[in-house]
């Protein structure tokens, strides 16, 4: 008996930090919880009769909305089905498939498709699996390959673009497909829908080196000509940023970092299987918490906060990143501060709007979904934790 109860004190001791870890976001989560509810609850009285969102030109609005609805902790499933108003998205969705598996309309194959296979997954629903399976062929398909077949020796070979060949790959479709890709996995490995293709892992990795600010790394470009404040972050493109250049002491351009897409390059670096003690890893953090802050996004001032936001969650829950540290040494408690940030800025209707209104982020049905997607990534690793 003695024995049994040193044993079970052990296990209360042993448990107590996470307890507590829990504990401090008890009343966080109930308010996440609350403005969960508010903003998909004015994301559903703005859906129109068809059963998409704003554009039908851009199912990515309705497949963010989605998500968004989905992944909601208060949403209630009868007999395992979705709301008639849910599954009425849904439907829409999937009827704009095409018979290359992209889910688009009027171009922007990638990110409509990528953010539509997210959310098919998101449901979790055995019904949708062979749209997901169609659209992942898809976005596999758009991976670049230009040039020598199987090497990488352009530039921007092993990203993915907005799905041309013609223009160029970016960091942001190829981090959105590496995101849909790795979700939706799960789908494909146990076999049932037969042999599916893979992304080009080795090459997507190569592309992601290929934009990042870090000399040392053996994919670096002439391009990468790093200085000290963006020494680590990533940029938007091997030879593009959104967030201008420096010029260097020894005549060199160096291409800043910025906080969104850095946020997604590590993100992409997980997905992509990369270990926590990969100096390419290593790096990106060190830069995100050099940079750290709620009140912008680093190196773009207000233009795409929104993004930046939900980038962040998904990509310091990833990491399994609790504390993040910052230059000075200092941890803070990210988690605290992102969802702060998000329920200050949420409307009395329950919604999201930037003023700044680059990236389309003046328009409140895309914010709201990017807000709402935040704050249920933000509920569900804290919810999580062990």
């Amino acid at each position: 008996m003695k024995t049994a109860c040193l044993l079970a004190l052990a296990s209360t001791v042993a448990l107590a930090p996470a307890q507590d870890s829990k504990n401090r976001y008890l009343s966080l989560q109930i308010e996440m919880k609350q403005a969960i509810a508010r903003g998909n609850a004015w994301l559903a009285q703005q859906q129109k009769e068809a059963g998409y969102w704003d554009d039908p030109d851009l199912p990515a609005f309705t497949a963010l909305a989605l998500t968004a609805a989905v992944r909601d902790p208060g949403l209630v499933r009868e007999d395992g089905k979705l709301p008639p108003h849910i599954d009425k998205g849904f439907r829409w969705l999937l009827d704009q498939q095409k018979e290359d598996g992209g889910i688009y309309n009027k171009g922007l194959s990638t990110y409509n498709t990528a953010t539509s296979v997210t959310a098919l997954t998101a449901a979790g629903l055995e019904i949708f699996e062979p749209a997901i399976v169609k659209g992942r062929k898809h976005l596999i398909g758009e991976q670049w390959d230009i040039g020598q077949k199987d090497e990488t020796d352009n530039p921007q070979d092993g990203g993915i673009g907005y799905g041309s060949k013609n223009d160029r790959s970016d960091m942001s479709n190829t981090y959105l497909a590496i995101e849909a890709l790795a979700l939706s996995k799960k789908v494909i490995e146990d076999g049932k829908h037969g042999q599916q293709p893979d992304l080009d892992w080795d090459a997507a990795v190569t592309f992601l080196s290929r934009c990042q600010n870090l000399e040392g790394n053996k994919d670096a470009l002439p391009e990468t000509a790093e200085s000290e404040q963006n020494k680590g972050g990533f940029r938007y493109g091997p030879a593009e940023t959104k967030a201008g250049e420096d010029k260097l002491p020894d005549g060199r351009v160096a291409l800043r970092s910025y906080g969104s897409i850095s946020y997604a390059g590590l993100l992409s670096l997980i997905y992509a299987k990369l270990t926590p003690d990969d100096p390419r890893v290593i790096a990106v953090k060190e830069w995100l918490g050099k940079n750290y802050t709620l009140s912008e996004n680093p190196g773009m001032g207000a233009e795409g906060l929104f993004y930046y936001y939900q980038t962040m969650s998904k990509a310091l829950s990833a990491a399994n990143i609790d504390k993040l540290k910052l230059a000075d040494g200092k941890e803070v408690d990210w988690r605290s501060d992102l969802a702060n940030a998000l329920l200050t800025r949420q409307r009395e209707d329950g919604s999201w709007a930037n003023a700044n209104g680059r990236w389309m982020e003046s328009n409140p049905v895309l914010v709201t979904a990017y807000s709402v997607m935040a704050l249920e990534q933000l509920y569900y690793s804290i919810h999580e934790q062990p």
